[in-house]
């Protein structure tokens, strides 16, 4: 079993994790959740973190054979088109997206949006495996976050998005549409019936108590240190998740994002004038706290 390289960058506007997962043997690689950075003040687009994840791969003579979405993100734009359109790598996610498509296409009001993951080049089944050089990737679906998130097990690493966080950070939360912390327990446990030495990496860090970014774990020590695992049974985790959940407003950018990502992350095609425009829903999160 190879163990693969892993490159981690952390993108502080959005607390994100983009990875660069390379075959030791082959060099070929594939990236990970690759952000596209969006102002929202000013309505600008980036990529700059892209072009860090391309920078890394060319510095160190990768080359790319995937662009893997873990999900539809709500939390910043996906780079996967950018990533591919100069590389040619094809992209990639969980099939179970198109239920996540159905539900936003509703909410945005987008009656000619594909509900398909034809936006993608490839849907990832449960169980399905894929190579990365000469390293076997099994994709394990990882609902509770999401309908559509899966966990991407490559050798000793497992790429666990929005499942568990650091520790000190405890779990991903599981109040969007389609989300279930039920759901989000037996995902966790899933992953946590991987070897105690696998290494977990998660698709965001906070900063908690203003600490450097982390985003690498284990098996063993998220058993042992997460408060949301460590002693906790089925019931007290969906108690403890439902509860928090109710506090928390919706990430700032996810009406911007999920319009973006369900689409593969392509922008909204350019009006008549040239410009694109994002299209934001009033009154559709009934009963979402409102942030600070």
């Amino acid at each position: 079993m190879h163990k693969p390289d892993v490159a981690g960058f952390h993108d502080p506007r959005t607390g994100s994790i983009q990875y660069v997962v390379a075959c030791p043997v082959t060099g070929k690689c594939a990236i990970i959740d690759p952000v596209l950075d969006f102002d929202e003040k000013s309505g600008s687009t980036a990529t700059t973190n892209a072009d860090r994840l391309l920078a890394h791969v060319e510095k160190h003579g990768l080359s790319i054979e995937w662009i893997l979405d873990t999900h539809p993100h709500a939390d910043h734009f996906s780079a996967a088109p950018y990533i591919k359109a100069r590389t040619g790598a094809p992209t990639a996610i969980g099939e179970y997206v198109c239920q996540v498509q159905e539900i936003w296409r509703d909410i945005y009001n987008l009656p000619d949006l594909t509900c398909d993951g034809s936006q993608w080049d490839r849907l990832f089944r449960h169980g399905e495996t894929l190579s990365i050089g000469e390293m076997n990737v099994r994709v394990m679906h990882s609902p509770g976050h999401t309908l559509a998130s899966v966990t991407y097990v490559v050798g000793d690493a497992a790429f666990i998005h929005d499942t568990l966080f650091m520790p000190d950070s405890g779990s991903a939360r599981a109040d969007f549409p389609g989300g279930s912390a039920t759901s989000l327990w037996h995902s966790i446990q899933d992953i946590l019936s991987l070897p105690d030495d696998t290494r977990l990496f998660t698709g965001h860090d906070y900063r908690p108590g203003g600490r450097p970014a982390l985003w690498h774990s284990s098996v063993a020590q998220q058993k042992a240190e997460n408060p949301y695992l460590a002693g906790q049974s089925e019931s007290d985790f969906v108690a403890q998740r439902e509860t928090r959940d109710r506090t928390l407003p919706m990430p700032k950018l996810m009406l911007h994002a999920l319009q973006v990502n369900i689409r593969g992350g392509e922008l909204p095609p350019a009006e008549e004038n040239g410009r694109r425009y994002l299209k934001i829903p009033l009154d559709a999160l009934s009963g979402a706290v409102w942030g600070s």
